[in-house]
């Protein structure tokens, strides 16, 4: 696995122009360069193993990932989106495997990345947090879709 870590040296408009920090202000940007770091990754890399230790979530920042839980693709995600944020949230293991479709440039998001924000700037990690909830009860309303329909198929019979 090729990776790079490294202190971001990311623009502030560049970060302020991704969907997930849209409406954050200057100050509040800085802040989270400030308090984030960013890893490199090469194309083919594996950047997250399902079932392993996690703490930390990452936002695309250049690059395009595929996400794959028990060997079905979940998502292909690019510029602006983030995963990981599950682990994040609960400290439990890697539900899926994260793979660098192209060459990508991470945004590294820790706990106590979120803590240093809540501190020295509650708005930018109000609206991270409320970012990452987005994302989860999106998921988990397609989760019930998917398993709605899975339950109909079961109460089909044949003709």
């Amino acid at each position: 696995m090729e990776k790079s870590s490294q202190k971001p040296k990311i623009q502030e408009t560049a970060l302020s122009r991704l969907r997930t920090f849209a409406g954050l202000d200057g100050e509040d940007v800085r802040g989270l360069i400030r308090y984030s770091s960013s890893e490199s990754f090469a194309a083919s890399s594996q950047i997250l193993t399902e079932g392993e230790e996690g703490h930390c979530m990452y936002v695309v920042l250049s690059g395009t990932v595929r996400v794959v839980a028990a060997g079905v693709e979940l998502a292909v995600l690019d510029e602006g989106d983030f995963f990981g944020e599950v682990s994040l949230v609960d400290d439990g293991p890697r539900s899926a495997d994260v793979v660098a479709v192209t060459d990508c440039h991470l945004l590294l998001v820790t706990r106590m990345t979120l803590a240093m924000l809540t501190a020295s700037h509650p708005q930018a990690a109000i609206h991270l947090l409320a970012a990452i909830g987005r994302s989860l009860v999106g998921k988990l309303r397609e989760d019930n879709r998917r398993l709605a329909g899975l339950m109909l198929l079961g109460r089909q019979t044949p003709k």
